[in-house]
């Protein structure tokens, strides 16, 4: 019978070596190893930078300060065409507001570090080319502009106000056209139809104009300004068609108040 040969030395070292008992699990270790990095996931999950603060409002208040300045140039010369001294006393005065409503924006900005007329060069082109599209040919014109023109843009800063911190917010709202100066215009446009209601047609179409080519121009600031449209849509976040909604009802109830057609 033939001689069982004993396994080699390899073979028997590794049937004798025990095994090697398993890790105990820990709890959730699975779950672990299946899921991504929680750290890299919120990374790239965490929202952008806060853009009520930085370069946003930067991009706001020069805006607005240029806004102001251009709206003193052309309020000075619209008052030219008043038709009596009071009116253009009182259009001067209004005039008067911007001019200190930019003096307040720009040490602001200087507050913050930046020069004032840095921000508002970005502004220079869209505006200018607003008022020059916009140019009124009589009193009546000059006041529409005034109280649709500048409704309409009030209306919208008065929005984005609500997204900024102390004290931004309160200095937007603050340097917003007063009441007072607005209700004067629509007296005048309101007056101006009683007397002859075909004024009202020529002054809707120049208000439609107004606001076609504000809004032409906000879409061109909208696309050079990345930062002030990150302002804008996270404080709207998913409700853009409600603000858009609330824009187009506080422009035509402004023209439906004085006599005027949407």
């Amino acid at each position: 019978m033939a001689e069982t040969q004993p396994p080699p030395p390899e073979a028997r070292d590794t049937a004798e070596a025990p095994a090697t008992p398993e890790a105990p699990a820990t709890p959730g270790a699975s779950e672990a190893s299946a899921a991504p990095d929680a750290s890299a996931t919120s990374e790239a999950s965490a929202p952008a930078e806060d853009p009520s603060g930085g370069a946003a409002v930067i991009e706001l208040l020069g805006l607005l300060a240029y806004a102001e300045l251009v709206a003193f140039d052309r309020m000075a010369a619209d008052a030219r065409l008043a038709p009596d001294l009071t009116r253009r006393a009182i259009l001067s005065e209004m005039a008067g507001r911007e001019i200190d409503n930019y003096c307040r924006l720009a040490d602001r900005l200087r507050e913050l570090g930046t020069d004032p007329e840095a921000a508002m060069s970005p502004f220079v082109g869209p505006l200018q080319e607003y008022h020059a599209k916009t140019e009124p040919n009589d009193w009546l014109e000059a006041l529409t502009k005034a109280y649709i023109g500048e409704g309409l843009a009030d209306d919208f800063y008065r929005e984005i106000a609500g997204f900024l911190r102390s004290p931004d917010r309160e200095l937007v709202l603050d340097v917003l056209h007063e009441s007072r100066f607005e209700e004067f215009s629509a007296e005048e446009i309101r007056a101006a139809i009683a007397a002859d209601p075909k004024v009202a047609n020529r002054l809707s179409m120049w208000a439609r104009r107004l606001s076609g080519e504000a809004l032409s121009q906000a879409q061109q600031v909208a696309v050079a300004h990345a930062d002030l449209v990150a302002l804008v849509m996270v404080g709207v976040g998913d409700q853009a068609a409600s603000l858009f909604k609330r824009l187009t009802s506080a422009h035509s109830a402004r023209m439906t108040s004085v006599g005027l057609n949407n």
